[in-house]
């Protein structure tokens, strides 16, 4: 195995365990743990740029333009983090599992309405059995999955906008986080005011898990930049299912959240859809392939 592929597994099992982090968060309201998230993530990656001397280039490099793209991927991403904070310590880990599952579909979809993305033929049988699979589910809770369809979503957008914005994944979150700073640290300082901030008054473990939001949000996103100059598109693909996987199997088996029939049976719609839709993928990029090289 290569070092590329070694570097993205460690990321996406990352990104996989991360509810486990969290949960030892459950007594600190969610809104808390995004907001020292954001700040430790901008103080840790800062530090980094600086180490590397990369600051300057970043200053240099913001424009009107760039502000605003990174601007509203900071605001989705923001969105994201305290989407799934909810979720893991409300106990929907399962159903948050499944807004990642329905990610690269509905990406697929995004691409379509937003980039004029053309699908091919066999992209939109996983497309509809998705949309049939988060129909099954509203049917059969008798409530539409929120959590998976705002996790999908904010995911979603934010990765649409990715897709314009100009910068390296570093520099780029690193100014995702300092856009979203002045109001999460002004948050925190009227909490923090008021008594009824976690952050050096609810433990030394918290206070320490707090500051550990930045390494846990930083780490694997520098392994995820190492590995994805080293690994094919194809196989990154395959492997952004880790993620949900293990998010899934944490909350069944660790966390023992109800998963029934009607649930497997909506989740079974899903994976076979994203079975369809990697092997159409894979398909198309080994054709491709061998037509760049004929």
């Amino acid at each position: 195995m290569n070092k590329g592929v070694l570097y993205t597994v460690a990321a996406y099992s990352l990104w996989g365990f991360i509810a486990i982090y969290f949960k030892f968060l459950q007594n600190v309201p969610p809104l808390q743990i995004m907001s020292h998230r954001v700040v430790w993530s901008f103080i840790l990656l800062t530090a980094l740029l600086l180490l590397r001397r990369e600051l300057s280039g970043l200053v240099a490099s913001i424009r009107p333009r760039v502000l605003l793209i990174y601007l509203v991927a900071g605001v989705l991403l923001a969105l994201n983090w305290l989407i799934y904070v909810w979720a893991v310590n409300s106990g929907h880990v399962v159903e948050g599992s499944l807004g990642y599952f329905i990610n690269p579909l509905l990406s697929v979809v995004l691409g379509l309405i937003f980039l004029r993305e053309k699908l091919r033929p066999l992209q939109w049988l996983p497309v509809g059995l998705a949309a049939a699979g988060v129909v099954y589910l509203t049917l059969s809770y008798g409530a539409v999955p929120w959590v998976s369809l705002a996790l999908a979503l904010t995911f979603g957008l934010y990765g649409l906008m990715k897709k314009i914005a100009p910068l390296g994944s570093l520099h780029g979150l690193t100014l995702e986080t300092a856009l979203v700073l002045p109001p999460v640290l002004i948050y925190l300082l009227v909490v923090g005011n008021r008594g009824d901030g976690a952050f050096l008054q609810a433990g030394l473990a918290t206070t320490l898990l707090l500051i550990g939001c930045g390494v846990v949000t930083a780490v694997p996103l520098l392994f995820f930049a190492l590995g994805a100059r080293r690994v094919p598109l194809s196989t990154m693909g395959l492997l952004q299912y880790i993620t949900p996987t293990i998010q899934f199997m944490t909350g069944v088996f660790l966390y023992h959240e109800p998963f029934n029939l009607d649930r497997a049976v909506g989740f079974a719609i899903i994976w076979l859809a994203l079975i369809i839709f990697s092997v159409d993928g894979i398909f198309h990029m080994r054709r491709s392939w061998a037509s760049s090289v004929a």
